[in-house]
C-alpha cells in the first residue's frame, strides 16, 4: 500500500488528467466522479513501484480508460438514463468551446482518446501507441480521422494540424 505521501503526489500531478480522461468517456460528472475515486483506490493498493513518472502517468490513464469502460458496458449504463440527460441544463462553456467540446465527445471512444492524449495533455503519437498498446501508425490515423470529422462537424475549420 502506498503511503499518504505518494497518495498526495500522484493526486497534484495526475489528478485533472484523470478527471478529464473519465468524463470523456462517460459524459457525466457523477461518473466521472466514481472512476476517479476508483482509479486512485487502485493506485493506493497497488505494491508493486512504477519504472518513472512517465509510467505511473501511462498506468493511471490505462486504468482510467479500463474503469470508464467497465462502467459503460455494465447493465445498468446500458439499460438507464441519466438525470442529467432528463432534467439538467448542460454546465456553461463559452458557446465555441461547447460546440468543440461537443464535437470530440460524440467521436468514436478511440479518436476521443487519442485527440485528448495529443493535444489537451500534449502527449506525442509514440506515448499515445505505448500507453493504449496500439501501433503508432494506427494513433497517426485515428488522430487524422478525429480531424477530418471534427473539420466536417464544426463546419470545415481546420483542428490541430
Amino acid at each position: 500500500m502506498r503511503s499518504e505521501a505518494e497518495a498526495d503526489r500522484a493526486l497534484e500531478l495526475y489528478a485533472d488528467t484523470v478527471r478529464r480522461i473519465c468524463f470523456i468517456h462517460l459524459k457525466n460528472h457523477a461518473d466521472a466522479g466514481d472512476v476517479f475515486q476508483e482509479v486512485f483506490l487502485k493506485y493506493l493498493l497497488r505494491d508493486r513501484p512504477f519504472e518513472s513518472d512517465a509510467h505511473e502517468k501511462a498506468w493511471l490513464i490505462r486504468v482510467a480508460v479500463n474503469a470508464c469502460k467497465d462502467v459503460l458496458k455494465s447493465f445498468f449504463r446500458r439499460n438507464a438514463a441519466s438525470l442529467e440527460e432528463l432534467t439538467a441544463e448542460p454546465f456553461c462553456l463559452p458557446e465555441r468551446e461547447s460546440e468543440v467540446l461537443s464535437a470530440v465527445l460524440a467521436l468514436p471512444e478511440k479518436y476521443r482518446d487519442v485527440i485528448y492524449l495529443h493535444y489537451y495533455e500534449g502527449w506525442p503519437a509514440t506515448e499515445i501507441a505505448k500507453t493504449l498498446g496500439k501501433n503508432e501508425n494506427t494513433v497517426y490515423t485515428w488522430l487524422d480521422r478525429a480531424r477530418k470529422r471534427l473539420k466536417e462537424t464544426l463546419g470545415g475549420e481546420t483542428f490541430g494540424a
